[in-house]
């Protein structure tokens, strides 16, 4: 890979390009006689676990993210092959990851316990009364 600017992925965060390794493969699909010939998809390799560029409460929520992207090793696998050229399947691969870890950068909010308002309450309870209401309806009818 030629040396590239870094990318910003937040104000917090920027990606080395040199943590990133892109191979190109051969794409699937439809593409007439250039897809035989040409290697236009672009597998994308981000080790998040040893990544120096995130922080690692990042990192942890990257790789629960990615799901089965993730290597037992802590790289993502990103494979890019919607494009019909390489360079824009490189881009959509970048974006990908880019989105993926910004979206690991928003912490998660802490659920507050609440309890459940007095009204709430009644509207439960009346709500089971009339459940069973119908319920009793359905049962035999006497002579």
């Amino acid at each position: 890979m030629a040396a590239r600017d870094p990318i910003p992925v937040t104000d917090a965060i920027v990606l080395d390009p040199a943590e990133i390794e892109e191979t190109f493969i051969r794409a699937s699909g439809p593409g007439g006689q250039n897809v035989n010939k040409v290697s236009t998809a672009v597998q994308l390799r981000f080790d998040a676990r040893r990544s120096r560029s995130l922080p690692d409460a990042v990192s942890i929520r990257l790789q629960k993210l990615a799901g089965k992207r993730l290597t037992a090793e802590g790289v993502i696998v990103i494979t890019a092959d919607r494009h019909r050229t390489q360079e824009r399947n490189r881009q959509d691969a970048v974006d990908r990851l880019v989105e993926m870890i910004r979206e690991a950068a928003v912490p998660p909010v802490k659920r507050r316990a609440t309890r459940p308002t007095l009204a709430s309450k009644v509207r439960r309870l009346d709500a089971k009364v009339q459940r069973g209401r119908t319920k009793t309806l359905r049962g035999r009818v006497d002579d």
